[in-house]
């Protein structure tokens, strides 16, 4: 049996017991964020189908207010894409946009230029700032939304007074219009106003032209529309023309062709944010559980290992890495630094063939002929294979029994 056969061997892979010791705290967030999104998911898909559609029965539905409307002779289209919505701009239209954030800037900008002027009405559900700013110039909307949903109207308008407290409550807006009525007020500011047309873009005859925007979408819902004054509140908005055109906006509209959109640009802005967040808190995760690179501290081994093992295994790596040139080099400086005490040459000349070469010649009474196959011997090139690398072991070991022989 060899020698190699009856060494021991140590594996440095990690067990599996180690593996899911260091693994089972990312193993719990992942399963507790995976049963997070399933019950988000499981409350969040109630009743969302049909939300703000006038055809549609659902909680979130808009149908009841479509037939309400429709029992006082409004009639009530359903348009899903931008040409439709434009080409339907008129003084006895009332235009509502149901989801006026999910049109391109572009896109908005288009349905502003067609119904300003019109002389018909344009009611905007719930846009936020960057939406309203192009489709009612002049209005901004505070990134705080209302505390309450419930509001009491605080206006002149008469419609808001005639229908009285509605849940309006949701983003509120402020604006530059003089003229305009500021409706259910939160914190001072509106959670709906009218803007009546400038008096060059009003209508020559009938009804002048206004916009009105809406904070929050519930007084449409079904299921809100018999609280409070609700109901008075959607049909005097909804019901001053003759016809109602309901604009469902969709991403896949596909009349305007130059209005690419990018994927970022149909994610919400809260999750934008949200993955903003997870990588600062990766980063700051990262930074605390990194490896701080300190000083060198030497530190006693747990086991004493023996100098033949140490040497066997560092043999072991050099000859894993066809390293034959390391090992020439650890061979030959050993060999030389303990030729030069013995030759009377200083440890610290050991390494000058110079130095060292002339005494262990003197040393020898000049055995090796010129002092050629001493210098090839201890500072010449590596060897070329695994058997010249044994031989020069083999010739350093009789050249220093020879120098230690009295």
């Amino acid at each position: 049996m060899t020698t190699e056969a009856t060494l021991p061997t140590t594996s440095a892979s990690p067990t599996a017991r180690q593996v899911w010791t260091r693994a089972r705290g990312i193993a719990l967030a992942l399963v507790v964020l995976l049963a997070g999104a399933v019950a988000i998911a499981v409350v969040r898909s109630d009743a969302r189908h049909g939300e703000l559609d006038p055809r549609s029965a659902d909680p979130y539905g808009s149908r009841a207010v479509a037939e309400l409307l429709a029992d006082r002779g409004v009639s009530t289209r359903v348009v899903t894409t931008l040409d439709d919505a434009r080409a339907a701009a008129g003084p006895d239209t009332t235009l509502l946009v149901a989801v006026p954030d999910l049109l391109t800037e572009r896109q908005q900008t288009r349905l502003h230029s067609a119904t300003e002027g019109s002389g018909g009405r344009t009611l905007l559900v719930a846009p936020g700032g960057p939406a309203v700013e192009r489709l009612a110039p002049g209005v901004t909307a505070d990134p705080a939304l209302s505390l309450d949903s419930t509001l009491a109207p605080a206006c002149a308008l008469p419609a808001a007074r005639r229908a009285g407290t509605a849940d309006t409550g949701g983003i509120r807006y402020s604006t530059t219009h003089i003229e305009a009525d500021t409706c259910y007020p939160s914190r001072r500011l509106a959670t709906l106003l009218r803007i009546p047309d400038a008096p060059e873009e009003a209508a020559p005859e009938g009804t002048p032209g206004d916009t009105v925007v809406l904070g929050a979408p519930d007084i449409l819902f079904n299921n809100h529309l018999d609280e409070h004054g609700n109901a008075s509140l959607a049909l005097q908005l909804l019901g001053s023309r003759d016809h109602l055109v309901w604009y469902l906006p969709s991403v896949s509209d596909t009349t305007a062709p130059d209005d690419e959109r990018s994927f970022f640009d149909l994610l919400p802005s809260g999750w934008l944010w949200g993955t903003l967040q997870l990588f600062i808190a990766a980063a700051l995760a990262a930074l605390w559980r990194a490896r701080r690179l300190g000083p060198l501290v030497p530190e006693k081994l747990p086991v004493a290992i023996r100098a033949s093992e140490t040497a066997e295994g560092r043999a072991r790596l050099y000859r894993k890495a066809n390293a034959r040139d390391r090992a020439a080099t650890a061979l030959r400086s050993a060999t030389r630094t303990r030729l030069a005490p013995l030759v009377g040459t200083p440890v610290a000349q050991a390494h000058t063939p110079e130095a060292l070469l002339p005494a262990l010649s003197a040393h020898l009474h000049d055995a090796h002929g010129d002092g050629q196959s001493l210098h090839t011997l201890l500072f010449g090139p590596p060897p070329g294979d695994d058997a010249a690398l044994i031989a020069l072991a083999d010739q350093l070991d009789a050249l220093e029994r020879q120098v230690r022989r009295p």
